[in-house]
């Protein structure tokens, strides 16, 4: 396989996010905070980490709110913004990107984030696909092997005949194989679930000849339910355990608090008289005051007074008053005590 420093990246982050709502429906997911950053972040640091200078990224409805957070955060990345108009599935967002794209390319989900270096990935000789055993895999496309190869692809199957899940990073030593079948899909309007599958496309080129080799990376940390998401924030708290880029840890940020550890707390948080951690992070602008936060994620400009939250996720804006339970609450809700205001909000 050629260098990886020749390599594109493909990042397709136009998903609505269904599993997540309330907090996707005027929020996109990429954007969602899980440790010390919003997904998208996480994302754009391993590609950069792997030598990739050129990315692609596929924007949905919402990707204005992605534009101005990456030229904000990373502005020294070579990113080009597509825009996919309709929601017509992860092939299609892909396949958007053809008149860019040239030679060999990494595809990356946008809501992967794993713990694996990409560069040995794309270096692992010939086309590849990341795969891991998982316990439930009719929940994933799944991938059948045969002496080290890939023998057929099927997407959530209710009778799965392998427990290795397709993790959602790519690695494509040319990319005009997978174009053309992509397009062979478009023309003729075959879709899955309604939908043009990236899965389709890749069994198209397995029927034509084309090899795939499976490539096994344990670090995979699913961000696609507000279960699985919690689980990935305590995963990159404990991995982390992140400090201020001024070297200052959490405690400095929140005088008169007790921080009971692995947390992140923004710097342009503002945190008082509360007890935070452990597993919890807070992000940008958020206000936490009076509360206790555990295992939870509190997302930006959100307000927390008077809480006992645990196992919980606090979308941007919210404003929480005075109520003690596990909190599902979405993007500028409100809710308290005496009298509940639920915008966008799900409370159990």
């Amino acid at each position: 396989m050629k260098n990886n420093r020749e390599f594109s990246a493909i990042v397709p982050v136009a998903g609505s996010g269904t599993r997540l709502r309330p907090h996707t429906r005027t929020f996109p997911k990429v954007l969602l905070t899980v440790g010390d950053k919003p997904i998208i972040g996480h994302i754009l640091d391993d590609i950069s980490k792997a030598g990739i200078k050129k990315i692609y990224m596929v924007i949905g409805s919402m990707g204005d709110k992605i534009r101005t957070y990456v030229a904000g955060k990373y502005p020294k990345l070579d990113v080009t913004f597509i825009k996919q108009a309709e929601p017509r599935g992860l092939g299609h967002a892909i396949w958007l990107t053809r008149a860019q794209v040239k030679g060999p390319a990494l595809v990356m989900l946008g809501d992967t984030i794993v713990s694996a270096d990409l560069k040995k990935f794309l270096n692992a000789g010939g086309d590849a696909i990341a795969v891991r055993k998982v316990a439930d895999p009719g929940r994933f496309g799944v991938v059948e092997t045969k002496k080290g190869r890939i023998v057929n692809m099927v997407e959530k199957p209710r009778n799965p005949a392998s427990n290795q899940a397709i993790v959602g990073i790519y690695a494509f030593k040319d990319t005009k194989p997978l174009f053309l079948s992509l397009d062979r899909l478009v023309k003729s309007g075959r879709t899955t679930g309604g939908e043009i599958q990236l899965t389709d496309a890749l069994l198209l080129m397995l029927k034509g000849g084309h090899q795939f080799q499976p490539v096994t990376i344990d670090g995979w940390y699913d961000c696609g339910k507000p279960e699985t998401l919690l689980e990935t924030n305590r995963y990159i708290l404990k991995k982390k355990n992140p400090v201020s880029k001024h070297g200052a840890g959490p405690a400095s940020r929140a005088p008169g608090c007790v921080i009971v550890g692995p947390v992140y707390i923004s710097p342009r948080a503002r945190v008082a008289n509360s007890i935070i951690g452990p597993y919890a992070s807070i992000g940008d602008g958020a206000v936490v005051d009076h509360s206790i936060v555990s295992d939870s994620i509190i997302n930006e400009k959100a307000v927390i007074m008077n809480m006992n939250l645990t196992k919980s996720l606090v979308g941007p804006n919210a404003v929480i008053i005075g109520r003690r339970e596990q909190i599902n609450i979405g993007e500028s809700s409100g809710c308290n005590t005496r009298k509940r205001v639920s915008h966008n909000s799900a409370i159990r």
